[in-house]
């Protein structure tokens, strides 16, 4: 199976990890661009490792780039499809980095951002020991239906996204979470007023607080 690698900031307290968040970014970026988030919240967590890998396949027509799987229509069909090809590598990927820290999945919290929630929200509910939390950043689900059908767990969930969103419009962020609060996930939410696809101060702050609630 395809392994995945890309950058990392070990725990600021120079000990060993205590917990591990790590970040999946969006359709064509890689993982140097989500590791730009760790900056902001690693005093608050000092004793976190994060991770941020690139996603499986390199992104046609964009040169460094990276795809959890093509879109192309960012149609059902292509979003089922897409979810479960890459879904067993990211989970093999976090088991190792479990095993390889002596962690369980409760000090484990993903950070999705885009194509990367989308990854998040897809995995994270679907694993059998619950993660300690998932942050969700200007995504959507990918298949309402057959994450009710499958889940399997209930990781706490902060979805946070722009309303002025032109490459994943807001509806979506409503969407997912009326559907989260319809199947009794612990979920916090927040949009940002004229925020377009991206992460601002608010969101920044929403996800270093969730992540130390979640984390402890």
């Amino acid at each position: 199976m395809t392994t995945l690698n890309g950058p990392m900031v070990p725990p600021a307290s120079g000990g060993p990890a205590k917990a591990i968040v790590v970040l999946l970014h969006g359709y064509g970026s890689n993982g140097d661009d989500l590791i730009g988030l760790v900056p902001y919240w690693q005093a608050a967590l000092p004793d976190v490792l994060f991770l941020s890998p690139n996603a499986p396949q390199p992104c046609p027509g964009v040169p460094g780039g990276y795809q959890w799987w093509p879109l192309q229509t960012l149609s059902l069909a292509e979003r089922q499809a897409g979810a479960r090809s890459a879904g067993p590598i990211l989970d093999a990927f976090l088991d190792g980095l479990l095993a390889q820290h002596g962690l369980s999945n409760d000090r484990l919290a993903l950070v999705g951002f885009s194509q990367g929630t989308m990854m998040a929200l897809h995995v994270g509910p679907r694993r059998i020991n619950p993660l300690a939390g998932v942050v969700a950043y200007s995504g959507m689900l990918t298949d309402e239906a057959g994450l009710e059908a499958e889940i399997k767990t209930r990781p706490p969930v902060l979805l946070v996204h722009g309303d002025a969103d032109a490459t994943l419009e807001v509806g979506h962020f409503h969407h997912a979470k009326a559907a989260l609060e319809r199947l009794n996930f612990d979920l916090t939410a927040h949009v940002s007023p004229g925020l377009g696809h991206g992460i601002d101060a608010v969101g920044l702050k929403l996800g270093e607080t969730f992540l130390k609630r979640v984390l402890g």
